[in-house]
């Protein structure tokens, strides 16, 4: 379906068609209409459906641009969720100048956000830790709040959300329309609806994207430190037009586009905190084929839209195994073959047991490929491209070259094209072959949990929710592998896993629950003197 047949206003159709959108997607075409007439839906739709633009096109068109006072509201899980929200509001609202959106979320000065709101901003979109924080400072005022918006409401359900998901609600005007998304339809889900909503219309979207039928995939069993040398050589083997690498952290994008740009590859990279103008070139760039191959996180990934990937390469083997469908299925569309290559390495081994067991596929395995594997592929591609040449003909001057050249020089014309070969497949002839066989040995693989101190417990009226969603929420961290919680009366020990505990310490570092400033640092000697001052 045309965006032009769904009554949309024509500055928005504007937008769309310079974000380069030509129909709407299913769950666009069946929720625009029923949210412009102002009912209450539920959305069943998974990311990277166009649900975004869904709710955000009727949203825009009801907000009062002469009003200058919050008029709606979107909750996402995440901070990366609710910058990207934002920004895809902000690009449908382009020619909409007096329309202004405001991300909210932990990890930024607050003080910021105050200022920002003072300012006079229609839509907030913010996670729901941040948005009780100015809640409770009276800094946002729900007086004229037209709209609530649920975003992934399952993922902020699984991090603890569902009190402040209420009390946001509650807070709001009884005649507000409420529009829920959410990519699973669990009970808690259904309850939320039934209370806070008014005969709302459910809506179901499969995407088609979620199939994996026409996808290939295979793993390798790689050690972390070979994982560069292996990618580099699955390139040079599959020689892909356009590829995808897709990497759990920011960090590892950023030292990937270095590696890879060092050794001469077309390669460059998107992650969230990259401004959105860098991005917007480098998916330009892509597009185009400039570059190769794009190196993301799946935050920054959600929205490429690139129907000739021709292989998509998952550098770490994601969380979620939701994403690892959405990761691949960036590959293999519009009925073309595709092909999905990842790395593991420990106890990763389950983690694609549980992959396999969601997608209801066969991830085959296969061996790291050799120097001499590379080496051959290359030289059967070069040779290949000779074949080509010499049937196109037209080389009559190149052979009295040659003949020149050999008459000239002590030499055949067998020596000169072994000469041209080697120039042409460079030093790989000569390379030592330094990746080590590798095999699961999950007994030596520390993914342990570590034990955390916070300096708050039940006095201070903090709920286990509240701590659970304040670290999902500051970290961005999946709640569901937060373990234990043993909360007392002052204080409070929580257990994350060993790899995500740094990155927790820090994002938790400037952070409040329920509006309380914090100290958490790891259960060791420095947590027995806090208790004894106590």
């Amino acid at each position: 379906m045309k965006f032009e047949e769904l009554q949309i206003d024509e500055r928005m159709l504007r937008a769309i068609e310079d974000m380069g959108f030509e129909e709407a997607s299913p769950i666009q075409a069946q929720a625009i209409p029923v949210v412009l007439q102002g009912r209450d839906i539920v959305g069943q739709a998974q990311t990277g459906t166009g649900k975004t633009a869904a709710y955000s096109i009727p949203m825009l068109q009801k907000i009062d641009p002469n009003l200058k006072k919050v008029q709606a509201i979107v909750l996402c899980p995440t901070r990366e969720l609710a910058v990207q929200v934002a920004e895809e509001i902000r690009k449908l609202a382009k020619y909409m100048s007096d329309i202004k959106v405001l991300p909210v979320y932990g990890g930024q000065e607050i003080v910021r956000q105050i200022k920002a709101l003072k300012t006079g901003v229609q839509i907030v979109v913010g996670t729901p830790g941040r948005v009780m924080d100015h809640m409770r400072r009276k800094t946002v005022k729900f007086d004229n709040v037209s709209m609530v918006i649920l975003d992934e409401a399952d993922e902020m359900l699984d991090m603890g959300f569902r009190e402040d998901m209420e009390t946001i609600l509650t807070d709001t005007p009884e005649e507000r329309q409420t529009v829920l998304f959410s990519a699973t339809m669990p009970k808690a889900i259904m309850d939320i609806a039934k209370k806070f909503q008014n005969n709302a219309e459910i809506i179901k979207v499969v995407r088609k994207e979620l199939t994996v039928e026409n996808i290939e995939q295979y793993y390798y069993e790689v050690r972390p430190k070979n994982k560069n040398e292996v990618l580099c050589r699955l390139i040079d083997i599959y020689n892909p037009r356009l590829s995808v690498v897709f990497c759990n952290t920011k960090r590892k994008v950023d030292e990937l586009i270095s590696e890879l740009k060092g050794r001469g590859y077309f390669a460059d990279g998107i992650h969230g905190d990259m401004k959105q103008a860098q991005r917007d070139r480098v998916m330009s760039d892509f597009r185009e084929g400039k570059t190769e191959i794009l190196i993301a996180t799946d935050v920054a990934a959600r929205g490429i839209d690139v129907s000739n990937v021709d292989v998509v390469f998952n550098y770490d083997l994601p969380q979620d195994e939701e994403y690892y469908v959405h990761r691949i299925g960036r590959t293999g569309r519009a009925g073309k073959e595709g092909l999905a290559l990842s790395f593991i390495s420990g106890k990763e081994v389950y983690k694609l047991k549980d992959i396999e067991h969601y997608c209801k596929t066969k991830i085959k395995a296969k061996p790291v490929p050799s120097l001499d594997d590379v080496k051959n592929t290359k030289i059967d591609s070069i040779f290949e491209q000779i074949k080509e040449v010499i049937e196109e003909g037209g080389l009559s001057d190149m052979i009295e070259m040659v003949e020149n050249h050999v008459n000239e020089e002590d030499y055949t014309a067998m020596d000169m094209a072994a000469a041209l070969l080697k120039m042409t497949i460079g030093d790989s002839l000569n390379r030592k072959d330094e990746v080590e066989e590798y095999h699961y040995d999950v007994d030596n693989d520390n993914h342990g949990m570590v034990r955390l101190f916070i300096n708050v417990g039940k006095k201070d009226k903090i709920k286990p929710a509240n701590i659970l969603g304040a670290i999902a929420g500051e970290s961005g961290m999946p709640g569901k592998l937060v373990g234990a919680i043993d909360m007392l009366d002052s204080y409070t020990f929580v257990e994350v896993p060993a790899k995500h505990a740094d990155k927790v310490l820090h994002a938790m570092e400037h952070a409040k629950i329920k509006g309380r400033t914090i100290n958490i640092e790891k259960a060791s000697g420095s947590k027995k003197k806090k208790r004894r001052r106590k």
